[in-house]
């Protein structure tokens, strides 16, 4: 493949004059535009991008981190990243880890390289330890609260929506609460179960494992809480799910078992996704769009760190 020194010595002209030519810079003679371009168009000659970076200390490419891309969840916050990418000029590359450390450090890694000007990692799995060994490397934005450190983010309050949840269920009569999450670690995980074990204190009620479920993501996953709860000898009346999907799986399951929603269970989700609306399901909505918008602005901010909280609002519907 040629390069910028070939053309030059085709066209008779120097390397410096061949880069102001393919960069439109001014105070070229017309004659020797057209030899540099006669000379580009019999190669066929493709500029190094990567060269072009160089010279711009730029990208444009903002990297993103998502454990499934096909979550709504997670293709919402990727909406909003996208949509402001595009009034930005940026383009995005997507890495999907499946909450293996190994393809985070691999995202990591391209920061580190300056493949990619920055990263948005919408649910981290790699601890703050190896956070901080690539931070110095770029800006890397979390989708969680990161207050009391140098790394920027846009996150919701999970303690205090999780405990806003379960004082709306209680004020309601439900005293029996249970919840489902995804992961049983990770940073958001860790404050909405502090901020159950919180209201049970608070409530003065008896902890019960049982109540709890995790690895729920999907749809299909609410069939296996509601088997779980059929077996139980003293379930829950209420139910604190942190994903719509789930809450959705769930009232589905229930409509064919005959369990009465919110009779016999109260439903209650997170996200105010599309699904919530179209099956009436009380939740609390989070505006995930926005949410990824403000991700964005703030991985091409490389001057100033910061971390911005978004408030949630709840919807209440026919489910509790």
């Amino acid at each position: 493949m040629a390069n910028i020194k070939d053309i030059a010595m085709m066209a008779g002209v120097s390397v410096t004059t061949v880069s102001r030519v393919i960069n439109n810079h001014p105070y070229v003679s017309a004659e020797k535009k057209e030899a540099v371009r006669r000379a580009i168009k019999i190669v066929n000659y493709q500029r190094n991008i990567n060269a072009v970076h160089l010279s711009t200390g730029k990208t444009f490419l903002i990297g993103v981190v998502v454990p499934f891309s096909n979550h709504p969840y997670f293709g919402l916050l990727v909406e909003g990243i996208a949509n402001e990418a595009l009034q930005n000029n940026y383009k995005l590359v997507l890495f999907q880890t499946n909450y293996e450390e190994n393809r985070e450090i691999e995202a990591l890694t391209m920061l580190k390289h300056k493949q990619i000007d920055a990263l948005i990692i919408c649910s981290r799995i790699c601890g703050w330890d190896i956070i901080d060994d690539y931070a110095s490397y770029g800006p890397i934005i979390l989708c969680e609260d990161t207050r009391g450190t140098n790394v920027s983010s846009t996150f919701i309050d999970h303690y205090k929506s999780f405990s806003k949840a379960l004082e709306y269920l209680y004020n309601k009569g439900h005293q029996k609460i249970g919840y489902s999450l995804g992961r049983r670690t990770g940073t958001n995980s860790e404050k909405r179960e502090t901020a159950y074990r919180d209201f049970l204190v608070k409530f003065n009620h008896p902890f019960d494992s049982n109540y709890i479920f995790y690895e729920c993501f999907n749809f299909e996953d609410g069939e296996w809480v509601v088997q779980h709860l059929k077996n139980m000898r003293n379930p829950p009346s209420a139910l604190l799910v942190s994903s719509d999907q789930v809450a959705a799986g769930i009232l589905t399951c229930c409509k064919k078992q005959n369990i009465s929603i919110p009779n016999e269970l109260a439903l209650m989700g997170f996200d105010n996704q599309p699904i919530a609306k179209i099956m009436n399901i009380t939740t609390l909505e989070i505006p995930l769009v926005e949410v990824g918008r403000k991700l964005f602005l703030q991985a091409i901010d490389n001057t100033t760190i910061s971390q911005e909280e978004i408030a949630v609002k709840l919807i209440e519907r026919l489910t509790v």
